[in-house]
């Protein structure tokens, strides 16, 4: 027998781990495991999301999907033992948790990792003396060089599936629901619609890729975070097509291996900053600090664009990365708060949370980790908005108290700020020279 335990490899489509588990001939198991110490800092969004996505993988396996709850080093080698499995079949983990809780359980039972979320594995992409790059544009240029396999030809009908009602000795559990929902649809085949939707679109990305009003990004962020599709499979799809919005979009698929390489080689960097030097710079805190964030999180700051991003967050669960990227500024560099507190808010919000994505692009724009630049990157929230949303229509559909301002004057409200709309909570100009003094004090 053979036990393959998924994990973020939420499908059976291109899964080399089934294929190894199968290669024996043998019946395999399909196992999920419950993991209360991933659970519990989980959002409801993304908990929402895991729980309809193995709701589908448990149709696709005409309900032969064994989930149990517990602590894996407790229950995988119980699995294991009930069904007489020599191996557990996964695919790597290269996440802090994800390798302690690998290691304890490899004490107890043999793990054969075949595979990993990535199209080239953290740790493989080295300088020519050995150490990691540190720099996002010389690690795509080697990352495209050493290219990645193929998709893996696998499916349901790839083995014999063991009924886990045969299973003896170990409790079975249903699939839990979640009342904190996301719009996102679930599963292998809503992933695979979702990008062939895409691909058609795809010529148009890099020109429309940093346009919130248009809404024209993929999405499929939330499906590489739970492996609802693999990134190799939509980097076959992109080579097969020879246009800017292809190569662009594979160049986002580079930075998510660059950020999960990243904290491969510093798990400590998901809560502290990677370039230590900035462990020094002064951040603000206290009563007003907190009145802050508040403001930030409620979208109510007086500042059209980052209300837009953080109301789209709090509704869809979801944002575009160019807002992102406008809103972490904001709350660094305008608030004076710490990258970890908007990191948190996120990852607790997020339907597409994704620990090593989500803490790197933070401490990115933050200046504290890869490629920092952080003089350069404080945001200035009126021409942002005013370059990336220059219709407005993006801030009009998530901001009602501005629906009457016409055009791009919705971000500058030039001819006046509207009954019911908050006044800005900061002074831009003032603290911007307050973040840059505070970089230089360093």
């Amino acid at each position: 027998m053979s036990l393959v335990w998924f994990r973020r490899d939420l499908r059976l489509g291109d899964l080399p781990t089934l294929t190894a588990a199968a290669e024996s001939g043998d019946p395999v198991l399909g196992l999920f495991v419950l993991d209360d110490r991933l659970l519990k800092p989980s959002g409801g969004p993304r908990k929402d999301f895991l729980f309809r996505s193995l709701e589908a993988l448990n149709e696709q396996l005409d309900g032969r999907l064994m989930v149990v709850h517990g602590d894996p080093e407790t229950v995988v080698p119980k699995v294991a033992k009930a069904i007489d499995a020599e191996d557990v079949h996964i695919s790597a983990d290269y996440g802090p948790y994800g390798r302690e809780r690998d290691r304890r359980v490899g004490e107890k039972v043999t793990l054969v990792e075949t595979g990993s979320p990535y199209a080239v594995a953290p740790g493989r992409i080295l300088k020519n003396d050995g150490e990691p790059y540190k720099v996002f544009t010389p690690y795509s240029r080697q990352w495209l060089e050493h290219g990645w396999r193929g998709p893996a030809d696998t499916s349901a009908a790839s083995a014999t599936w063991i009924d886990p009602d045969e299973v003896k000795g170990v409790r079975r559990v249903k699939i839990p629901s979640e009342k904190e929902a996301s719009d996102a649809a679930a599963g292998e085949a809503a992933a695979s619609k979702q990008w062939k939707e895409f691909l058609d679109e795809v010529s148009a990305y890099d020109d429309e890729r940093n346009r919130p009003d248009l809404d024209s990004t993929s999405r499929m962020s939330v499906h590489l975070k739970y492996g609802t599709i693999h990134p190799r499979t939509m980097l076959a799809d992109l080579g097969k097509l020879r246009n800017e919005g292809a190569s662009s979009y594979r160049r986002q698929i580079c930075w998510r291996d660059f950020y999960g390489d990243i904290l491969f080689q510093r798990p400590d960097s998901a809560r502290e900053n990677y370039v230590k030097k900035f462990d020094k710079i002064e951040i603000d805190s206290g009563k007003h600090a907190d009145e802050l964030f508040e403001a930030w999180c409620k979208g109510e700051t007086g500042f059209p664009i980052v209300d837009a991003g953080m109301r789209q967050l709090n509704s869809e669960k979801w944002m575009h990365n160019r807002v992102r990227m406008i809103v972490a500024s904001f709350l660094v560099k305008d608030l004076h708060l710490p990258w970890w507190r908007g990191a948190r808010y996120f990852m607790q919000h997020l339907v597409d949370g994704d620990l090593a994505s989500n803490q790197h692009g933070w401490q990115w724009t933050a200046g504290t980790g890869t490629d920092a630049s952080p003089y350069f990157r404080v945001f200035n929230p009126i021409t942002q908005g005013e370059k990336f949303d220059p219709t407005g229509d993006y801030v009009r559909r998530w901001v009602p108290e501005l629906r009457g301002e016409e055009g791009k004057a919705v971000h500058t409200l030039k001819f006046g700020r509207p009954k019911g709309y908050a006044e800005p909570i900061v002074d831009h100009k003032h603290e911007r020279e307050v973040a840059i003094a505070r970089f230089k004090a360093l």
